[in-house]
């Protein structure tokens, strides 16, 4: 991560989440242990971002936003957290995020997983995280394209499902008087999709459309 050792980075800022204030979570139990972690290194506590009761899954994170919005500003050196599941909502947002934080100078410590990107060996780690989500990114590309060359093979026609037309219907409404548009929102069928259904009376239809609009 950063280049620097992290014995000379004194600003450190800790991040604590837990998904649910049930069954005993409580972020105060990874702040403890955090707080006891800096007071071993001397590091200085500048601020304790905690998302309560929120899920890691969730796109956004308030304590979380907040902390990377004042990485920007560099108002500290360091980011402590208690594991990188508190962190990261998936591998890919894990990898984004260091890399992140990275480019801003800022070193990232993950207490339980005893990984430290600030040395040698943590950037090494940082790296094979990189490349797993990648190797991980390109498996799901193929399975994908697999998918669809097998799907074309076995004459399967992709993209959205036709709508199915009910002609003889179409017919009365437009029979008894009704507009296009009112046949539409009756059927919920879009007109051009009516007249594309209707062979061979498409520009009739049409001019029909602009007669009773």
């Amino acid at each position: 991560m950063a280049t620097q050792s992290l014995s000379h980075l004194l600003r450190v800022a800790l991040y604590a989440r837990c998904s649910t204030l049930n069954h005993g979570q409580d972020p105060e139990m990874q702040l403890r242990e955090l707080r006891q972690y800096c007071t071993r290194r001397g590091w200085q506590i500048v601020e304790e971002y905690v998302d309560a009761g929120v899920s890691g899954s969730k796109d956004s994170r308030p304590a979380l936003n907040q902390m990377m919005a004042d990485a920007h500003r560099r108002k500290f050196d360091a980011i402590l957290v208690w594991k990188l599941d508190r962190f990261g909502r998936s591998l890919k947002h894990l990898v984004n995020a260091l890399d992140e934080l990275e480019s801003l100078g800022i070193a990232f410590v993950s207490l339980t997983d005893n990984l430290d990107l600030s040395t040698p060996s943590g950037r090494l780690m940082f790296q094979i995280i990189g490349a797993m989500c990648q190797f991980e990114r390109a498996l799901i590309q193929e399975r994908v394209r697999a998918g669809l060359q097998h799907a074309k093979a076995k004459g399967v026609r992709l993209g959205r499902p036709r709508a199915m037309v009910d002609t003889a219907r179409v017919d009365a409404l437009r029979a008894s008087g009704i507009s296009w548009r009112a046949i539409s929102r009756e059927t919920g069928i879009p007109r051009s999709t009516l007249f594309l259904a209707l062979n061979g009376r498409p520009q009739n239809l049409q001019g029909s459309e602009a007669a009773n609009n």
